[in-house]
This record gives C-alpha cells, structure tokens and sequence, in this order.
C-alpha cells in the first residue's frame, strides 16, 4: 500500500493553512461592491477599509516573529488561527464603518505573525535545498485562495448572503485549526510517523529553553542585512496588494461588470499566480543545484520577475480592450508571484537562527505597502475616475526593486558575536 509521508502531510497542512489565509483575507475584496452599497462607503472609505488589515500585519510581523523564535511555531499559530476565525466570523455582524474596520484590524493581528511563524516551520521541517519549492508552492495555495475566493464568495452569498458568508468562511477556518493542532510539532523528530530517511539533511531543531532569558535580539544587524530585501517585498508589495484589494472592484466598476461576471474575471487572474508562485521556487532551487550560487538562484528570479511585470502593466495602462488587458494582467501576475519563493527563502539563508524575525521584517515591507496602495488607489480613483491610473506606480516602484535587488546577499549568513 501507498504510504503518505510525514512531511509530505507537514506540507500539506502549511498548504491549507496559506490557503485559508488568503481566502479570510480577500473575501472582503470579493464582497467589495455589496458591503460598499449596503454601509454606504466612498471609494476613499473603502480603500481605509482594505488598507486596515494592513496596519496590524505590519506591526505583528515583527512581533510574531520575535514570539515565533523563542515560543516555537506550534503555539504561535494556534494563536494565529484562533484570532483569524474570530476575526472573520466577526465581520459577518458589522454594522458600518467603524465595526468594519475594527475586524480587519483583528485580522490582521492574526495572520500577521503567521507567516513568520510558518517561516520557521518550514526551515526546520524541511531541507535547505527544499526551500523555494516549499515557499514557492505553500504560497501557491495562497493564490489558489484568491482565485477560488471570488466564485467561492458569490455561492455563499447567493445562498446566505455576504454576512452569512463571513460566518462560514470562519468556521472553515476553525476545522483546519483543530487538525493544526493535534498534527503539527515543532520538532519533525516528534512526529510519530517520521522516518530516518525523512530527516536525512534536515537541520536540527533547538528548542528554546523558556527558563534562560534569551539572548538579545541583534536588531542592528538583521536590519543592515534585510534592508534591501525589506525594500525589494515593499516594492513587489505596492502591487501586490492592488490585486488582492481592488481586482474585482476594477472590473466591477471600472469595467461595469456585474459581480458574477467580475468574479470570474478575477478568479482567472489569480489562478495565474498559483502557477507563478510554484514555477518560482522550482526554478529557483534548480539553479542552486545547478550552480551552486544562492545569488544566482534567489535575485535573478527577482529581477526577471520585476522586469517583465513592469513591461506588461504598460497595456494595462493604455489599452480600452477588455481581452488585452486581462491577459495582461493575467500574465503580470505570474511573473509577479515568481518573486515568492526565492524572495521567502532569502531570511532562511541569511539567518536560521532567526528566521522568524527576519521573515518578519521583511514581510512587514509588504505590508506597509498594503497600508498605503489601496488607499491612494480609493484616493486616485474618487478624484479623476480613472481606474487604470493606480498602476503608474507600480512601474515606478518596480524600477525601485530591481534596482534594490543588487544589494540582497542571502549568501552570507548573518554572524552575532557571543557575549561573555
């Protein structure tokens, strides 16, 4: 009989739970243009909306990651999961902007020490040859969750409306959690269904002893090290986060669909970046293999990446067909999500000492641009009507990243002297 390995189910529950994330993260994208209608919203007050999520993920990257490295992954996703089901099955109950924008909040102080969190499972679940493919491919879930999420959201809200949507999507949430919770371990050697040939090659898991006072945290140098790599997500973020937020509003209003037909739209350029996110890790640890050079095998993917994004935007900017500038888009975004696996895989590289926070720091560059892109977008589009307008910036901020990528060195760890 067929014998399922114990870290090919580790994997596939890192899987879910990416996938679950973003599916609680976009359904508001996705149910935009009703809750606008029925809260009586501005395009102003709905990109404050979108970008809310945004401030406490940015500040729980940095905190989760700190927790993450010295609590372990287990405790700090359960964490996680519990405030993220709360969080969504509470925005089924708002009753206007404020409540509204207090759940996204909510939110974001969940998932925002997730990835972190999941940053470090992985780093000692899996070998370091491993790592774009496993990146590459959990985040892939995570753009299968937003390419699912627009149809997905549109039966629920045919059947219970989008309230009674947000409710469901919550107690979803709630089953993977409980499987989180009896199946995962920190360290892969205490896994019952673990094998030797398993752990061949994965590094060795040190768990914290929560009865020392840990060792300063080397804030001075993880910034030094991850600045650029800070910038370069910040950069991939700006753009990013136009899709995650305001995709099926563009085609909703921008291209007077309606929501089924905008859904659907949107759906097909999400499921683009299911392939992007996968491809990229793939040909990411290829090369290492091949060349033996991390530089190689993480930035030039990157720059690749920005390059043919920025390229592919320029119709998006110009063109009035509907067909051009949905495959432009489509295909932007696959180029887009090449940059996930290499670029995750980045903090595992400079420091698997402190992965968590190094994730985190990073993460965060992306998140304070989900602060201010959906904003100006709301912003830009209330003043002069132009829905296409938004993405100049993204082109600029992608000449910003290519440049910035010159400076990542994920091939020299990061070296803290002991104290004595």
């Amino acid at each position: 009989m067929l014998r399922i390995k114990a870290r090919t189910k580790i994997l596939a529950l890192f899987c879910l739970m990416s996938f679950l994330m973003y599916v609680d993260r976009v359904n508001l994208a996705a149910t935009a243009g009703l809750i606008k209608d029925e809260l009586g919203l501005s395009n102003t007050e709905l990109g404050v909306i979108f970008s809310a999520f945004a401030y406490t993920y940015a500040i729980f990257q940095i905190i989760g990651g700190w927790f993450v490295d010295r609590l372990g992954a287990r405790r700090m996703i359960i964490f996680c999961g519990v405030t993220w089901v709360i969080a969504t099955v509470l925005t089924g109950f708002v009753g206007g902007f404020i409540s509204l924008f207090l759940a996204r909040l909510l939110l974001g102080v969940g998932e925002g020490a997730a990835l972190p969190s999941q940053a470090r499972a992985i780093t000692y679940w899996f070998k370091p040859q491993e790592r774009g493919f496993v990146q590459g491919i959990t985040h892939s879930f995570s753009r299968l969750g937003n390419a699912i999420t627009p149809p997905l959201v549109v039966v629920l809200v045919t059947f219970w409306s989008w309230r009674g949507a947000f409710i469901g999507l919550g107690v979803i949430t709630f089953f993977w959690l409980v499987t989180w919770i009896i199946s995962f371990k920190d360290d892969p050697r205490d896994h019952k269904g673990i094998t030797a040939d398993e752990l061949d090659g994965v590094p060795v898991y040190h768990k914290p002893d929560l009865s020392v006072k840990a060792a300063p945290t080397p804030w001075g140098p993880l910034l030094k090290r991850m600045g650029p790599t800070m910038g370069v997500y910040f950069c991939y973020g700006w753009t990013s986060w136009l899709f995650f937020t305001w995709l099926p509003t563009f085609f909703m209003h921008g291209r007077n669909m309606d929501l089924k037909s905008s859904a659907l739209f949107t759906a097909g350029v999400f499921l683009s970046g299911v392939v992007g996110n996968t491809v990229g890790g793939l040909v990411s640890d290829r090369v290492l293999k091949k060349t033996g050079n991390v530089v190689t095998a993480r930035r030039n993917i990157i720059i690749f990446s920005f390059i043919t994004v920025l390229l592919l935007l320029i119709p998006v900017i110009n063109t009035q067909s509907l067909l051009v500038m949905t495959v432009c888009l489509s295909v932007a975004f696959f180029c887009l999500e090449l940059t996930i696996g290499p670029i995750w895989a980045v903090p595992m590289d400079i420091t698997p000492k402190y992965v968590g926070i190094a994730s985190g720091l990073m993460n965060a560059g992306s998140a304070v641009a989900g602060i201010i892109s959906p904003i100006v977008f709301g912003v830009i589009i209330d003043r002069t009507g132009n829905w296409s307008l938004p993405f100049y910036g993204s082109v600029i901020l992608l000449v910003v990243g290519i440049f910035l990528a010159f400076f990542m060195r994920p091939d020299i760890q990061l070296h803290v002297p002991e104290n004595k």
